[in-house]
């Protein structure tokens, strides 16, 4: 297994930071007010010719049971159990504060190597600090600063010294085996997003309660199911544009924005205990603009009383509200409960399939001569527009391409037929389909850059 490393300490001294730096993207949320980070994130960490896996947690905080920041802090104190190796991190100009003292005592009694970390350590200001933090009892703090990447060499030893050396030559196989699906969880806050990935992985690896809008960030967990590799998003609820004020919330969002534009299929959890609503089929619409495979998801399935005919005008209300992917799965469940869970998957995987799927050039153009038979171009100006020839040049989404010399009059409602035959022909339901027409004769006839196919 590869080595895993914990960046760990209260609210607001810099951890997220130093989590960015390690996986060198700005894959956390960084504000300048204290807990933005509740969820534990994962990533894939580097320093010099080190790879290990990094965790950054939220702030610890000495808090009442129950609340959201105890439960906070549970998620983090679960990241120290799981690590080889913590990073606890004090803020240098701030000094020692209770907090402090009172998590390194927990860290003491973890029994887990420890490397200090004093932040924000850069001028005077940080120097009281470094020394302040000698009095923890955890080794030997490092001056250090996540912002400029201050003290990183130190902390390379350090992590040499922490962790045996035959861990660190062991290699993760993941890049020479199946590649992991990627599948990211969308909807509005309090669909139930956090709940249904804890259902799927097994376990509460996600921060959850009753309170809307827990998830800030777009949180990754790398799960299998049965056997099939799998990158799990879930991500922040999605709220009306111009709901959306907050530098956080728009950074939240957009952060799970960029979750669904990486993922391969999207999972969009609506709650069946609310009416399909605006910002639903905004959600789904974007998706289907980003190119991703999609499946729909009821949660709280077990509060609905006519669940038949719920299910009937959800559908009906779907494809006729977003042709662009007409018949996507619908799973209804409840992530609470578990009922229905098991379905998904197989659904996931159903809709990838077709988001993958590609047509052979002779069976589209066979295809293309019956469609045109039973529904010719249309004539304008009494010439009838010719569609000489069809490929799919790429999947995922399925991409075709119509060679025709007047292209551009070919009108947008003739398009959407095509469209319509292609999806209905080849069994191309729940994913967008991308249709280009271009101008000029068959690309691969002999004289036209290619051999007659």
């Amino acid at each position: 297994m590869t080595v895993t490393v914990a960046i760990i300490g209260r609210p607001n001294v810099g951890k997220s930071t130093l989590f960015n730096r390690l996986v060198g993207k700005r894959l956390a949320l960084v504000d300048d007010r204290p807990g933005v980070t509740r969820d534990r994130r994962e990533g894939e960490g580097r320093l010099g010719g080190l790879r290990f896996r990094v965790l950054d947690t939220a702030g610890l905080e000495d808090a009442e049971e129950g609340s959201l920041a105890a439960r906070m802090t549970a998620m983090s104190e679960a990241a120290i159990d799981e690590a080889d190796v913590a990073l606890f991190m004090i803020d240098a100009r701030t000094g020692l504060t209770p907090e402090d003292e009172h998590f390194a005592r927990l860290l003491r009694r973890k029994g887990k190597p420890v490397i200090v970390l004093a932040n924000k350590a850069e001028g005077r200001e940080g120097e009281a600090g470094v020394l302040e933090a000698w009095s923890l009892g955890l080794g030997d703090p490092i001056a250090f600063s996540a912002a400029h990447g201050v003290g990183l060499d130190d902390l390379h030893d350090r992590l040499l010294e922490a962790v045996p050396e035959e861990k660190w030559r062991e290699r993760d196989e993941e890049d020479d085996g199946e590649k992991p699906l990627r599948l990211a969880i969308v909807g509005r806050p309090n669909a139930g997003k956090s709940t249904l990935v804890n259902r799927l992985v097994g376990r509460d690896r996600l921060l959850t309660g009753p309170e809307a809008g827990i998830t800030r960030d777009a949180i990754a967990v790398d799960w299998e199911w049965r056997g099939r590799p799998v990158k799990l998003w879930d991500t922040a609820g999605m709220r009306k544009k111009a709901k959306v004020k907050e530098k956080l919330e728009k950074l939240s969002v957009a952060d799970g924005l960029r979750a669904a534009k990486f993922a391969e299929v999207v999972v969009l959890l609506l709650d069946a205990t609310e009416p399909l609503k605006k910002q639903d089929l905004a959600i789904a619409d974007l998706i289907a603009r980003e190119g991703r495979a999609l499946v729909i998801a009821v949660n709280k399935w077990d509060l609905v009383k006519d669940g038949a005919e719920y299910r009937r005008e959800l559908e009906r209300a779907v494809d006729r509200l977003l042709p662009q992917i007409v018949g996507a799965p619908v799973v209804m469940l409840s992530a609470k409960t578990g009922r229905n869970v098991d379905r998904l998957m197989p659904e996931v995987l159903g809709v990838y399939e077709v988001w993958n799927r590609r047509i052979p050039t002779a069976k589209l153009n066979q295809w293309l001569r019956e469609v045109t038979e039973r529904h010719p171009p249309p004539a304008p100006g009494g010439r009838r527009i010719k569609l000489r020839y069809i490929t799919q040049p790429n999947a995922r989404p399925p991409t075709f391409v119509v060679f025709s010399p007047r292209a551009d009059e070919l009108p947008d409602d003739y398009r959407r037929y095509l469209v319509k035959s292609l999806r209905e022909s080849f069994d191309l339901w729940g994913v967008p389909i991308r249709l280009k027409v271009k101008s000029g004769e068959n690309p691969y006839a002999e004289g036209k850059g290619g051999k007659r196919r």
